[in-house]
């Protein structure tokens, strides 16, 4: 198996995916935000001075997807067909938990844009509550389900 990033003499380059067929693509990805129980109360209880937390970071996850690839430099353009951003208040982390779904057909998938869909959201809850908690930790970034495309399906055991 060879990383696909690196031509024959080791240079970084971007993938030529003109010969790959167009197909419906899927990808999901996940992480959370932990925090402490008084951050999490403000913010699930809509009490955060910047305004509604999980509003703003679930449009910045959208408007994240889009731009993946003014970020990754070696990602592909993609029309994007669908970005779904969720936030879920989970009480045992204290946290949220986020998903990010989105899809496209297109010659290429989209894992890098659930991936920095998830980031950005996760990011922008920590600048929104940074205020009252600098100790927020984000973790768990994976891709939890790839679809389409000629590697087929993948999901997150």
């Amino acid at each position: 198996m060879t990383l696909t990033h690196f031509d024959g003499k080791g240079d970084a380059h971007m993938v030529d995916v003109s010969d790959k067929a167009v197909t419906s693509r899927i990808a999901t990805a996940e992480n959370y935000i932990k925090m402490k129980r008084e951050t999490f109360d403000i913010i699930t209880e809509g009490r955060a001075k910047k305004g509604d937390v999980l509003g703003v970071a679930r449009l910045a996850g959208i408007m994240a997807a889009k731009r993946t690839a003014d970020l990754i430099p070696l990602c592909h353009p993609l029309p994007i067909t669908k970005v779904a951003v969720e936030l879920t208040p989970d009480p045992d982390l204290p946290g949220i938990r986020i998903e990010a779904t989105v899809k496209t057909t297109g010659q290429t998938g989209v894992e890098m844009e659930a991936l920095t869909a998830a980031s950005v959201a996760a990011l922008t809850v920590y600048d929104m509550a940074k205020a009252v908690d600098k100790a927020m930790e984000i973790g768990g970034l994976r891709v939890m389900l790839k679809d389409g495309g000629k590697s087929g399906r993948y999901e997150a055991s």
